[in-house]
């Protein structure tokens, strides 16, 4: 057994029952000592077909599983004597969606997704199954707004585009609409 799959297998025992899993973890040298990168996300409970957003992990929650890791680590000798600086984050919007459980944490989430056989479609994602996804295709030019199904098996690449504000936000006013409100108010 590798160092790296010790050190994997030691950090996904210890979150185990934590409501937090372990997606990845990249042991590198760095001088005299190691970078241990862990990258951990929420734990799905679901099965079967996501249609809802689900939480991001919060800082407390990262904050909890690098205690978690640390602690495994400092007690267990699969790194050696050799100092190491533990780094633990969620994965980015960076991240290629790779897994079916990639595309069910981002039900909600705006993504361009590339067909192997086919262009580009950016949409959002509405519906992650075992097998396949719904994207939600805004309408453009004369092509109306429409639900399309990938099979995970058919997509070559996906990601999750970033969004400073969406146009279904719940509120729609603007502060030009707060003006005229205390403008009105006031005559």
């Amino acid at each position: 057994m590798s160092r790296d799959t010790g050190v994997q297998e030691l950090i996904d025992g210890a979150l185990h029952g934590s409501g937090v899993v372990l997606e990845e973890v990249v042991v590198t040298p760095a001088g005299r000592r190691r970078v241990v990168r862990v990258v951990v996300d929420r734990a799905l409970e679901v099965t079967g077909d996501v249609t809802e957003t689900l939480p991001s992990l919060s800082l407390d929650e990262i904050a909890s599983a690098t205690h978690t890791v640390s602690d495994a680590l400092d007690e267990s000798d699969v790194l050696g004597e050799q100092p190491y600086t533990l780094e633990v984050t969620s994965p980015g919007v960076s991240r290629p969606l790779t897994a079916a459980s990639h595309f069910r944490r981002n039900v909600g989430r705006l993504v361009v997704l590339t067909p192997q056989d086919g262009e580009p479609v950016t949409g959002r994602i509405v519906r992650a199954g075992d097998d396949d996804l719904t994207l939600l295709v805004p309408a453009v030019k004369k092509a109306p707004e429409r639900d399309e199904i990938f099979a995970y098996a058919a997509i070559d690449r996906a990601d999750v585009q970033v969004e400073f504000s969406r146009k279904d936000d719940t509120d729609t006013t603007t502060p030009e609409d707060d003006l005229n409100a205390s403008s009105d108010k006031e005559n």
